[in-house]
């Protein structure tokens, strides 16, 4: 795990942060930008839905490009462009070096490229990384914690732009209901959009044996969980990041959205697999690690937020996040 960040330097980031986001960026003098979006996880648009409001502020167009429609839902909020009928554009954003990106990568080969991190990979280098690599000119990543497994899972030499999430812009007010556990899930299924994350069947008892200690429990489903693994459980209505402001502890498999409720405030418990590859800063900002079910009920007994430093680095700044990454898109369209 990387040494902790001194205050001075966490503060620095931040103030780095918000001087981009205050000096806007180039666009070009005849439109707004276009860009496209490929990601590792080719119909995983949740990851892109977060930076449409700020993209329709700003009038830009952004659409992700997926292999075919078979996994998009009629009402996707997400515009969307097929494989053979990829639109024209300014931009290439690839998430990571997946087959995907990288294939689309290879069929748009005029476009300048960056590459910006929207979901936790793991700090080794992926087996494409090469042809990526090559054609990114700027990258970006939420936290200087991601930052660092984001580099190392693409190889890139240079530095990564800091912006902070977008899923952090709007956080729910902290108001946690006594004995509420929500449980954090990942993807028990593999399907044509990613691969699946061991670990479900300590998750499943850990909640289990939560509701017998009389926690209420419930549940903030992955957006491709399984919803009827879950059936017996209260399915929470609302996105985990805003679920966790009501919850006393949230336990899961680490991922993605544990930054962000870290980021509410809430305390976490990382249920890890031996199975799992998860990044030091994903494991660090969990107030423990639990690899048995029995030890699921004292620690959410004990569990604590996370440090404001420690915070700080896994997170990144908060607010104006989706402006500061549409900031590095735009200053990469201009010098293209």
């Amino acid at each position: 795990m990387e040494e902790p960040l001194s205050r001075r330097r966490l503060l620095e980031v931040v103030l780095a942060g918000s001087a981009v986001a205050m000096a806007g960026c180039a666009a070009p003098p005849d439109r707004a930008p276009r860009v496209l979006i490929a990601t590792n996880e080719p119909w995983g648009t949740y990851h892109v839905e977060p930076l449409l409001a700020e993209a329709r502020r700003r009038g830009w167009t952004l659409t992700q490009l997926v292999p075919d429609r078979s996994e998009i839902d009629a009402d996707e909020p997400v515009p969307v462009a097929v494989s053979g009928a990829f639109p024209e554009a300014d931009l290439l954003v690839v998430t990571g070096a997946g087959d995907w990106p990288a294939d689309c990568l290879a069929r748009l080969p005029d476009l300048p490229v960056v590459a910006s991190s929207l979901a936790y990979l793991p700090a080794e280098e992926a087996p494409r990384a090469g042809e990526v690599r090559a054609r990114v000119r700027a990258a970006t990543a939420s936290s200087l914690a991601e930052a660092a497994a984001f580099r190392a899972n693409l190889g890139l030499p240079g530095d990564v732009r800091i912006v902070g999430s977008a899923q952090t812009d709007d956080l729910p007010a902290r108001a946690p209901e006594p004995g509420t556990v929500l449980i954090l899930t990942s993807v028990t299924r593999a399907d044509a959009t990613g691969a699946a994350a061991p670990g479900a069947r300590l998750l499943l008892d850990s909640a289990r044996l939560l509701a017998d200690a009389g926690k209420r429990v419930v549940v903030g489903l992955h957006p491709r969980e399984d919803r009827a693994l879950w059936s017996g459980y209260e399915i929470s209505p609302v996105r985990s990041v805003q679920a966790s402001a009501g919850a006393d502890v949230a336990i899961g498999i680490p991922g993605t959205v544990f930054p962000l409720v870290a980021a509410v405030g809430t305390p976490l418990v990382g249920c890890v697999d031996a199975a799992l590859e998860i990044p030091d800063y994903l494991r660090g900002v969990c107030s423990a690690l639990i690899d048995d079910p029995g030890a699921a009920v004292p620690a959410v007994g004990q569990a604590r937020p996370l440090a404001p430093d420690a915070l700080a680095a896994a997170v990144g700044p908060i607010g104006g996040s989706a402006s500061r990454l549409l900031d590095a898109w735009g200053e990469a369209v201009a010098a293209g």
